[in-house]
């Protein structure tokens, strides 16, 4: 494949979506909105285009927006505990692991349409170390593509919103990060038809490092990187 010239942006802070951006949950997603969607009598296929990105009681309001939100709220708890119940097939997404630890000194925080116990049950079978800050459902009154979660993310790391970069995979977290007023780097294949700021296939060519002015400098494209690869150094902060 040709290369590609690297992108370079620079921030002082990076808010994460964890479904699709880190974490690969799409073989539990699918399976749990298909068994729904089914029992609702609605077309499977139709039902995954709109799932990603939002809270699933914001899902349901699209697919059956006639129905009483007090229905979806309830819906929307057994399939929380279904999903957090439900770890087969929950991997890293490529390069996450690498990434993680990139960021493991620098200010980041996670910011996802999952509660907190659905935030560690995939985070854990993935592998990867959960954020210090994040920012679940519980901790919003709206859900992606509202800005809220990513406004509250910024706050909480002490930044204004135009010094962060927000990394995502699906339409209503590519809208809320622009709604936020941020950058917003577009992860994985449904990310890149939104126009984010940047795109990204996966997190392999991602890499962060910090600067002499404390800047994070996020370079996306040019040579792959790996686990251990000295790019990735960046975590500890580099002049």
């Amino acid at each position: 494949m040709p290369a590609t010239t690297p992108v370079a942006l620079t921030a002082r802070a990076l808010l994460l979506d964890m479904d699709g951006t880190i974490v690969n949950s799409d073989a539990v997603v699918e399976r749990c909105w298909r068994e729904w969607a089914l029992e609702h009598g609605l077309d499977p296929e139709e039902t995954l285009k709109v799932v990603h990105g939002r809270q699933g009681y914001a899902t349901m309001a699209v697919l059956l927006p006639e129905r009483p939100m007090e229905q979806n709220h309830a819906d929307n708890r057994v399939m929380l505990a279904r999903e957090t119940a439900d770890t087969e097939g929950v991997v890293p997404v490529a390069g996450a692991p690498a990434f993680m630890a990139a960021l493991a000194e620098l200010p980041h925080a996670l910011v996802t349409s999952a509660d907190e116990a659905l935030a560690q049950a995939r985070m854990t079978a993935a592998g990867l170390p959960m954020p210090r800050i994040r920012i679940t459902a519980e901790r919003v009154g709206a859900s992606k593509p509202d800005p809220e979660g990513f406004l509250k993310g910024a706050a909480e790391l002490g930044f204004d919103p135009a010094d962060c970069i927000v990394f995502e995979d699906s339409e209503a977290g590519i809208e809320a990060g622009r709604a936020a007023g941020m950058r917003v780097v577009g992860v994985g294949p449904r990310a890149e038809a939104h126009n984010p700021t940047a795109h990204a296939a996966d997190l392999t060519r991602v890499t962060v490092e910090r600067t002499g002015s404390g800047e994070l400098r996020v370079t996306i494209g040019g040579r792959r990187t790996g686990a251990g690869g000295r790019r990735w150094s960046g975590a500890r902060g580099s002049a």
